[in-house]
C-alpha cells in the first residue's frame, strides 16, 4: 500500500472483501430466508427483535479488534516485525478477555433489554433462544474478526475472501438441515451461523500460521503493559462509538415494536438486504484504513492525501450504483424473506419503502465510511466515537419526532438522519487532520 497507484491498490484490495463480505451477508441472509419461509412471518419478526440488542455487544468486541489492528497495520507499513509481534500478541489477550466478559455482559442482560424495548410477548421466546445462542458463541465472531483484520493489516484480503465463502456454503447447508429437516427452527439458523464462522476463522488461524515472519517466541507473549494501554486507548472509542450507534438503534426498535408484528417484520426483511447496501462501503473502508495506516507508518502523507481523494470518489460512484441496483429489484429481492401469509403484501410494502429511502441516502453512508477509516488509518479513534454519540441523537430525535409529525412512515428517515449527521461531522474532522497534517510537514521541512 505504500507504493503504487492509490486507486489499482485499494480497488485491488477491496474487491476480494466485496466479495467475502458479500459471502458473509449471503448466509445471513439465507438463514433469514429459511425462517422466514420454513418457519413464518412471527419468526423472522423474533429474529429482528434481538439486531439492535445483539449489535450492541457484538460491536463492542468488533470495535476492540480494529481498534487493535490500527497498530498492527501502523507496524506492518514501518516493517517492524518485532513490534508488529508483540502488538498481535498483545491484540490476543485484550480480544479474548473482551469476549468472555462481552459474553456474560449478554446472557446478564439480554432479556432485561429486550423487555426495556417493549418486545412484543408474541416474539419474546423465539427472540431470546436467538440471542442467547449468539451471544453464547460471542467468542468464536470475536476469533474470526481478529484473524480477518490482521491479515487486512498485511494487505491480504483474499484469505478472509476464501473463508466466507466456507463459511457461507457450510452455513446455508446446515440450514436447510437444522431447519427444513430436523426442524430447529430459529434454534437451528442460530447453531448454523456458529459453526460457520468457526470454520471461517480456523481457515484464517491456519494461513496466519504459515507466515514466516509471525513465527512467535516466548517474549512475544510476555506482557507489555504500556502495549497494552496503547491498544486500549485505540478500541475504547471504537467501542463506545459502536456502543452509543447501537443504543440509538435499539430505541428505534422499541419505537417500530410498538407498530406490530407486521411492521417489525418489513423491517427485518429491510435490515437483512442492508447488509448489501452497506458492504461495498465497509470493505473500501477496510481498504481505506489499511492504506492510510500504512502509509501513516511509512511516513507518506501525499499518498494519503491521494487515497483519500480516490477514496471518496469510489464511495460516491458505488453508491449510486447500489443504490439504483435495489430500488429497482429490491422489492423482488424482499419477497424471499416473507412466507405466503394472509398479510404478507402488507409486510412486503413496509420493507420495500424502508428500502427505497435507505438506497435514495446511501452515498452519505459510503462518505462516512471514507472519512472514519481514514480518521482511524492515521490512529485517531475519538472523532469516530464523537461521530457516533452524534448518530446516536440523530437516530434517537428522528425516531421520536418524525412518527408524529408524518406518521409511521417518518421511522424509515430516522436511520438515514444518522448517516447524514455523522458524515458531515466526520467529513470536517477528516479534513482538517489532513489540514493539520500537511501543515506539520511543511512546518518540519522549513
Amino acid at each position: 500500500m505504500t507504493s503504487g497507484n492509490p486507486l489499482h491498490l485499494m480497488v485491488g484490495f477491496a474487491i476480494p472483501l466485496i466479495l467475502g463480505n458479500l459471502g458473509q451477508q449471503l448466509y445471513m441472509i439465507v438463514d433469514t430466508i429459511i425462517v422466514g419461509q420454513g418457519v413464518g412471518v412471527k419468526a423472522l419478526a423474533s429474529l429482528g427483535a434481538t439486531d439492535w440488542t445483539y449489535w450492541l455487544f457484538l460491536w463492542m468486541v468488533q470495535a476492540i479488534t480494529q481498534g487493535c489492528s490500527i497498530r498492527v497495520t501502523q507496524d506492518f507499513g514501518s516493517k517492524d516485525y518485532s513490534q508488529l509481534r508483540k502488538s498481535i500478541a498483545m491484540s490476543v489477550r485484550i480480544c479474548f478477555v473482551a469476549g468472555v466478559g462481552v459474553t456474560m455482559l449478554g446472557l446478564l442482560l439480554g432479556k432485561p433489554l429486550l423487555v426495556l424495548l417493549q418486545t412484543p410477548e408474541n416474539l419474546m421466546n423465539g427472540a431470546l433462544t436467538y440471542f442467547y445462542l449468539m451471544i453464547g458463541g460471542i467468542i468464536i465472531s470475536v476469533c474470526y474478526n481478529m484473524s480477518a483484520a490482521i491479515l487486512r493489516s498485511f494487505g491480504d484480503g483474499k484469505t478472509p475472501l476464501v473463508a466466507m465463502g466456507i463459511a457461507a456454503l457450510v452455513n446455508i447447508a446446515l440450514d436447510l438441515l437444522f431447519v427444513m429437516v430436523f426442524h430447529w427452527g430459529i434454534a437451528g439458523a442460530a447453531i448454523a451461523t456458529l459453526i460457520a464462522q468457526a470454520l471461517s476463522f480456523l481457515y484464517c488461524f491456519h494461513v496466519l500460521r504459515k507466515l514466516d515472519f509471525l513465527q512467535f517466541e516466548k517474549s512475544d507473549w510476555a506482557n507489555d503493559t504500556k502495549r497494552v494501554k496503547e491498544l486500549v486507548k485505540l478500541g475504547t472509542p471504537l467501542m463506545f462509538q459502536n456502543m452509543v450507534i447501537a443504543g440509538g438503534g435499539m430505541v428505534l426498535q422499541s419505537v417500530i415494536n410498538k407498530y406490530g408484528i407486521i411492521f417489525v417484520a418489513g423491517f427485518t426483511a429491510t435490515n437483512k438486504l442492508y447488509g448489501l447496501l452497506e458492504t461495498s462501503a465497509i470493505s473500501f473502508g477496510y481498504a481505506t484504513t489499511t492504506y492510510t495506516a500504512q502509509n501513516w507508518g511509512a511516513k507518506k502523507i501525499q499518498r494519503i492525501v491521494d487515497g483519500l481523494k480516490t477514496a471518496t470518489k469510489l464511495s460516491l460512484i458505488i453508491s449510486v450504483v447500489v443504490g439504483l441496483s435495489l430500488i429497482g429489484v429490491g422489492r423482488q429481492l424482499l419477497t424471499l424473506f416473507i412466507a405466503s401469509e394472509s398479510y404478507a403484501n402488507q409486510v412486503l410494502d413496509v420493507a420495500y419503502k424502508y428500502l427505497f429511502v435507505m438506497s435514495i441516502f446511501l452515498p452519505a453512508l459510503y462518505l462516512l465510511y471514507t472519512y472514519r477509516c481514514t480518521l482511524q488509518g492515521l490512529g485517531n479513534t475519538v472523532a469516530p466515537m464523537i461521530s457516533g454519540f452524534i448518530e446516536f441523537f440523530m437516530r434517537v430525535i428522528a425516531a421520536l419526532i418524525f412518527p408524529l409529525a408524518i406518521g409511521s412512515t417518518g421511522i424509515f428517515y430516522a436511520e438515514v438522519t444518522a448517516w447524514v449527521g455523522a458524515m458531515i461531522y466526520l467529513m470536517i474532522s477528516c479534513l482538517a487532520s489532513i489540514k493539520q497534517i500537511q501543515e506539520q510537514v511543511i512546518e518540519n521541512a522549513s
